[in-house]
């Protein structure tokens, strides 16, 4: 199994103390220190990186009471790769010659709530100096007043510094990789138009561009690994089960066609992964640059139409990279968006950074009211729902096989998963053979449907001429429908593709006035469904990227932002907008 090879990003804490001496300084460097100390302790216990590794944090080698020290601290992070930096203290300091000048460091200040020294008026003055000097800040205080010698962290404090680490090491990790376009634009799809200057200032990532003929020129020329291949064909066989097959007589494939698709589309699979990390072993085959790979954090294939005309579609390779199992057994996903919609692209990323989860990529295709349901099956549902299917990207861990400790449906974050839910999600999705009027080369599509009572949030990026950017967010249930009713249902559509029937939860107002609202609020064709309520955390996301969120269902009590916003009036979203537009994009 190959992976993408960096150095990970590890968390930043700074402890600053009030800086005179002669007894001041001296009575404060313990509680100083051991808020640091467990501030790493918390973070070191819950925040994970995307493989499963818990995050590493750096102290600074003393308390920072001056420029001096702060200067001393930001070389060792730099020297330990810190991607995002919380600075402590219980006390007065020195504002503006404590804090991190780092124009593209996440940073978040928790000032303690204690009545014997001032932490909550450095927090204010420290916040202050970032605003003013243009470096946005998280600010986190606790709601009660704390002991001095109290050396707890209070359950609001807790949550603000696990949202903002969260959120910073995804940020830190995007910095400095790749997203590797595998072809072009699919069908005039805007999200397909890859945006290079997106990705660089917003995002601080690079892009990679290979011709779908560098997959045809592999699998020509057996440039994968022969055992892997092998490995995987036996896997295919014992697990991967074939579907219906709704092509007409003339259009389906004989028992040895179907045959060489199955081997090409798992070779396609393996050549993908290998184009966007790396394989060692082709190195050791004679194909010393091909071994290098794109330090491709996530990838899309644009597929339709030049190459699913003649080629097998991508199918496949697409559900079976955003996976947490396969041939190799579980692993982390391998972000790889369908159509190269490189805006679902980043979503998925998004979501697998913040959850170590596999993403749901989806088309948000139909909006069914009550009345229509009823219309069409003689059943009548609660509310209407939106049906999200797709015939690629969708991760198979979206069946929804996983379970909790109490049997419920889940997805699991990778470190959780094990072979037997791999084995489940396989179990419970069928292999059908490609609609020919689709897709004329052939190719097996995934067949799967989302378990009912989960938690999603859809989430997607659009870009909006003159003002860049926008992040939509909704974050709802799948849903149970009869059996006859979602084969009724479905069968309008494509059988043969993984359904979600979601319903989002309504405020009441504006896009989410009711259901049909949301769909009509959609700004694109695609979405990605993350399992859970990670609408905040997304949300804490795109403030460090200066992305603006122009729609969501998330409490306004849960909306955590850098300080910095409440200078921008005091509506949440219109300040949003303008402060974004005022700081501009991280990297530029």
């Amino acid at each position: 199994m190959t992976t993408l090879k960096s150095t990970p990003v590890k968390i930043g804490i700074r402890p600053t103390i009030d800086g005179r001496r002669l007894g001041v300084r001296e009575s404060l460097e313990d509680q100083t220190m051991n808020m640091a100390k467990a501030v790493a302790q918390l973070i070191q216990s819950e925040v994970r990186h995307p493989n499963g590794d818990f995050v590493e944090c750096v102290i600074a080698d003393s308390t920072i009471g001056g420029v001096a020290e702060a200067a001393a601290c930001a070389e060792k992070f730099k020297r330990e790769n810190v991607g995002a930096v919380i600075t402590v203290t219980p006390c007065w300091c020195y504002g503006s010659e404590t804090i991190d000048m780092d124009p593209h460091m996440p940073k978040a200040i928790w000032g303690f709530n204690g009545t014997e020294r001032p932490g909550a008026v450095y927090l204010a003055a420290a916040l202050a100096g970032h605003s003013q000097l243009g470096l946005p800040a998280f600010s986190i205080y606790g709601t009660e007043v704390q002991e001095a010698g109290d050396q707890s962290i209070p359950a609001d404090v807790r949550e603000k510094l696990l949202r903002f680490a969260r959120a910073g090491l995804a940020v830190a990790t995007l910095r400095g990789k790749s997203y590797l376009s595998i072809g072009s634009v699919s069908m005039g799809i805007a999200g397909s138009i890859v945006n290079q200057q997106f990705f660089q200032e917003y995002l601080g990532m690079r892009n990679e561009y290979v011709d779908m003929t560098e997959i045809k020129r592999r699998l020509d020329r057996n440039i994968y690994d022969d055992a892997e291949f092998k490995l995987a064909m036996e896997w295919v066989k014992t697990y991967c089960k074939e579907g219906v097959d709704v092509n007409t007589p003339e259009n389906q494939r004989s028992p040895e066609e179907r045959a060489k698709l199955w081997e090409d589309v798992v070779k396609m699979t393996i050549i993908a992964r290998d184009l966007m990390v790396g394989n060692p072993r082709l190195a050791e085959l004679g194909y010393g640059e091909e071994a290098l790979g794109h330090n491709a954090i996530a990838a899309g294939f644009q597929g339709q139409r030049q190459w699913t005309d003649h080629l097998p579609n991508g199918d496949f390779l697409e559900a079976t990279l955003n996976s947490t199992y396969d041939w190799n057994g579980v692993r982390a996903p391998y972000i790889m968006a369908t159509e190269n919609d490189s805006l679902n692209g980043v979503n998925m990323l998004f979501g697998n950074l913040l959850t170590g989860q596999a993403q749901v990529f989806a088309d948000v295709r139909t909006y069914w009211s009550e009345d229509s349901v009823e219309r069409v099956t003689g059943w009548r549902p609660e509310s209407g729902f939106i049906h999200l299917i797709n015939s690629g990207s969708a991760a198979l861990d979206g069946t929804g096989q996983h379970t909790d400790k109490d049997g419920k449906p889940v997805i699991k974050p990778v470190w959780e998963v094990t072979e037997e839910d791999g084995k489940r999600c396989l179990e419970n999705t069928r292999w059908c053979p490609a609609v020919h009027e689709y897709f004329r080369g052939g190719g097996l599509s995934s067949q799967f449907l989302t378990k009912g009572g989960m938690p999603f949030t859809m989430h997607r990026i659009n870009l909006i001429k003159g003002i860049g950017p926008v992040l939509q967010i909704a974050e709802g249930w799948s849903i149970d429908l009869p059996e006859h009713v979602h084969d009724t249902l479905n069968k309008r559509t494509n059988e043969t593709w993984p359904t979600t029937w979601f319903v989002p939860r309504l405020t009441g107002k504006g896009a989410f006035a009711d259901v049909y609202s949301v769909m009509a609020n959609w700004g694109a064709n695609h979405c990605v469904a993350t399992f859970g309520h990670v609408g905040a955390d997304l949300i804490t996301l795109a403030s460090m990227l200066r992305i603006p969120v122009c729609m969501h269902n998330v409490e306004d009590k849960d909306v955590f932002r850098p300080s910095a916003w409440n200078g921008f009036g005091q509506d949440k979203e219109g300040q949003d907008y303008r402060a974004c537009a005022n700081f501009g994009p991280l990297y530029k």
